[in-house]
């Protein structure tokens, strides 16, 4: 009777017990839940100023750019990504505030907005010289240009195939040509200076050919074979072997492939700003 008075009298205890641990785990789960979904729900109150269209480059909210400026601009940028595959996209705003990322830095916002409006391609395709040379490789390279003209501050963005090797130069851009300019209340000339100087960096990246394939050598054993056995045929038979029909065939046939080649290559990168490229972190950021 002792231990069944006792068992009964353990049961309330118990309970409560249960039902505190219950309760503190409910805490738990409640808390995590808001630690990591807070970040989450602040950046779905995030806006963006509107994309520009392909080939477009700029999106000038703040009005800092007049229309021949913006013309020109577009002209520069339309070679740069013609040449490099590189998007250059300036994007001018009031303040990041206005957009709902008021708490938030420039260089957490400039990623965002890269990365939301996907600028650059993650891979493009290559042409190498000679035949077979032809393959996708990984670039996703792309620039982002930010005027927050009311923060007083500007930001380059990278991305994410320049790693960091670019962020020194950026930051040399940044001091030297634009922030200068930007003090002065030359907003217009800041950009222009920044622009150009950013296109030059993007003219000096490299785009490095894929390898020749395995059959290209192959081909060029059997080149040396036939024009061994051309060789026989000629010192044989003279002009009336069958060798000079042989290889009039085979010169129009490398000719007409050449001729392919060359136009398949076409006049650059045709492709736009946006592939769904994503920023690697890399710049600069400055104020004035």
């Amino acid at each position: 009777m002792f231990w069944f008075n006792f068992q009964s009298d353990m049961k309330p205890v118990v309970a409560a017990h249960l039902t505190q641990m219950h309760n503190a785990s409910l805490k738990c789960v409640l808390f995590l839940f808001l630690l990591l979904g807070l970040p989450e729900i602040s950046r779905a109150q995030i806006r963006f100023p509107e994309k520009p269209a392909e080939k477009q480059f700029i999106t000038d909210e703040a009005s800092l750019l007049s229309a021949t400026t913006s013309e020109e601009l577009k002209k520069q940028l339309g070679e740069v990504l013609r040449k490099k595959a590189i998007p250059i996209i300036i994007a001018s705003i009031g303040s990041i505030g206005d957009y709902g990322a008021g708490d938030m830095s420039i260089n957490t916002y400039a990623r965002i907005l890269y990365d939301d409006w996907g600028i650059g391609h993650k891979k493009v395709r290559v042409e190498g010289a000679g035949i077979g040379r032809s393959e996708e490789v990984e670039w996703n390279k792309g620039i982002l240009f930010l005027i927050a003209v009311d923060d007083r501050k500007a930001r380059i963005e990278l991305g994410a195939g320049f790693g960091r090797q670019k962020d020194a130069l950026c930051r040399d851009i940044m001091s030297q040509h634009i922030i200068p300019r930007f003090k002065a209340g030359d907003f217009e000339g800041g950009i222009m200076a920044g622009t150009q100087a950013l296109a030059q960096m993007a003219l000096g990246e490299k785009i490095e050919p894929p390898p020749r394939p395995l059959w290209h050598y192959g081909v060029v054993v059997l080149g040396i074979i036939l024009t061994i056995f051309t060789m026989v045929s000629l010192i044989r038979k003279g002009s009336s072997g069958w060798a000079w029909l042989f290889w009039a065939a085979v010169l129009g046939l490398m000719w007409w492939i050449i001729y392919q080649s060359f136009n398949s290559r076409g006049s650059g990168f045709g492709g736009g700003s946006f592939g769904g490229g994503f920023s690697g972190g890399g710049g600069a950021t400055g104020s004035w």
